[in-house]
């Protein structure tokens, strides 16, 4: 395995509330940091701000850079009497006061938060910028998982962004298999994206993935019971996937695939 990827089981966004070096010492250990592609400058600043705090990972997100088409949205938006503003604020500024990760960063230039020419220079780019090991997070296609390989990535995770991002992709769960032959073993492949029961975690770990990731189902835990609800979720998933295992008589996750990499 290159460079000794081990799973860890938390990530924080660069635009959430709580600063990464704040979430490091609540929980007593390091996380992985996930960075939105941004304007150069702002990449390079969160990644190194990442490795100063003592982030092991830092996830990049490449997908979700073209605007997108969301019809709901835009159809209920006229029937909200929320002032979004108050939370999101109007431009890079607003959203660099909200967002600690950003503070001491220039985000004068408006598109300070777009995201940049990606390209795998660039991915190169990031990767020679800080010793962290880098994950990119968003890869849907063979070809460009065997190119993560060929680049020297540390590991992936075959995301679509909750299907949030493009209309009429194709679904992580059907794409795994695809992805998980291109890299032939070369480097961890993580898997998100529509997780939402036990069984659901067994079928992309017996097909190979080296771990699950989960998003959604903790903001909606979060959003009704706070802190209990979170746990309530995890609990949730961790029993459903334990009764699934017994069902297909695996005793224990490492029966499901003989592929997965150490736990951290």
């Amino acid at each position: 395995m290159r460079r000794g990827l081990a799973i860890t089981s938390r990530f924080l966004s660069s635009g959430a509330t709580t600063s990464i070096e704040d979430a490091i010492a609540a929980r007593g250990a390091p996380i992985w940091f996930q960075v939105y592609a941004r304007k150069w400058e702002v990449t390079q600043a969160l990644v190194r701000r990442a490795e100063r705090a003592g982030s092991p990972v830092a996830v990049i997100t490449v997908d979700g850079g073209a605007p997108t088409n969301w019809e709901t949205f835009l159809r209920l938006r006229r029937t909200d009497t929320l002032q979004c503003d108050g939370c999101h604020g109007r431009g890079s500024q607003d959203f660099g006061a909200r967002t600690p990760n950003y503070a001491g960063i220039d985000l004068s230039d408006p598109a300070s938060l777009n995201i940049g020419g990606v390209t795998w220079d660039w991915i190169r780019r990031v990767r020679d910028t800080v010793k962290m090991k880098i994950v990119l997070k968003g890869i849907l296609r063979h070809e460009d998982a065997k190119l993560a390989a060929d680049n020297g990535i540390d590991g992936i995770i075959v995301s679509n962004h909750g299907g949030r991002v493009v209309d009429s992709g194709r679904s992580t769960i059907e794409l795994l298999p695809e992805v998980i032959e291109a890299v032939g073993g070369r480097l961890p492949v993580l898997v998100d994206s529509g997780f939402r029961r036990g069984t659901d975690v067994i079928k992309a770990l017996a097909m190979g993935a080296q771990a699950i990731c989960i998003g959604r189902p903790c903001l909606w835990g979060l959003g009704a019971f706070g802190q209990p609800g979170v746990e309530r979720v995890l609990e949730i998933l961790r029993n459903e996937t334990r009764a699934a295992m017994q069902q297909v008589g695996a005793p224990s996750i490492r029966h499901l695939t003989p592929a997965l990499v150490q736990r951290a």
